[in-house]
Parts: C-alpha cells; sequence; structure tokens
C-alpha cells in the first residue's frame, strides 16, 4: 500500500512514515507517543550527535519539568496558539486538587 502524499498533508506522511517503521505508535493517553526499540536507538543517535555538536560550544544539557503551571504557559501565549487545542490541563494529584 503506497504512503499518503507528503506534500499534501506531511504531519498525515510522517505518522504513516513513523507507525509503518515501527518507531513509534500511540500511547493509552490522547497526546502521548511511546517510543519503541528501533525509535529510541534513532533518539540516542540522534542524542549522541548532537551532544557532541553542543558541548564543543560549551552548551550544557538540562532537563526541565514536563508540568508547568498556566500562568507561565501563558507568557507564552503568541508562541503556543497552534499548539493550544493539544495542551494537556493537570488539574488533580492523586485526590488533591492542584492549587495551580
Amino acid at each position: 500500500m503506497a504512503l499518503k502524499n507528503k506534500k499534501s498533508n506531511f504531519s498525515e506522511w510522517y505518522t504513516e512514515v513513523i507507525q509503518r517503521a515501527d518507531l513509534a505508535d500511540y500511547g493509552p493517553v490522547s497526546g502521548t507517543m511511546i517510543m519503541k526499540p528501533n525509535g529510541y536507538s534513532l533518539w540516542e543517535t540522534a542524542q549522541k550527535y548532537f551532544n557532541k555538536k553542543i558541548k564543543r560550544d560549551g552548551v550544557q544539557n538540562a532537563y526541565f519539568p514536563m508540568l508547568i503551571p498556566e500562568r507561565l504557559l501563558l507568557k507564552e501565549s503568541k508562541h503556543i496558539e497552534g499548539f493550544a487545542p493539544e495542551v494537556a490541563w493537570v488539574t488533580q494529584g492523586g485526590k488533591s486538587k492542584l492549587k495551580e
């Protein structure tokens, strides 16, 4: 079966390539992805390549929280405008309502 047309809908084409190559699949929660072994191997290879390049320039890696308060997200409202429909709003942790 032929792939969808890359030029008419790049997003659909890209998703189809990733799934057919068995690199990743949709996760059990809307908006999440599962990186399968070959996909994760590609990720590690890309990390090694870029780490080598950026460390040469003195850049240090950092990890940031996956969840951020809405007030901080709104500071970037113009940038996130296109992503807004996909934002997951976490309002509860366990049995406790979150303050922010």
